[in-house]
């Protein structure tokens, strides 16, 4: 999980503060997107270990 989605959020911050400073309202919105991009990578990242997770404990219970 780490680092999923990091590099998307990293790069968004730097487009929306870009954006602010010049006055680029376009890029600010590009840098939000980033950003939100980022942290869905990491909730689905987070979600595909927890489902491993499950199925390992369900196969444990199996047992």
């Amino acid at each position: 999980m780490a680092g999923k989605g990091r590099q998307d959020k990293i790069k968004g911050k730097a487009k929306e503060m870009t954006g602010k400073v010049t006055g680029d309202r376009e890029m600010q919105a590009e840098g939000q997107l980033d950003q939100a991009r980022g942290e869905a990578k990491k909730t689905k990242a987070k979600a595909g270990e927890r489902i491993q997770e499950t199925g390992r404990a369900i196969k444990r219970d199996q047992t």
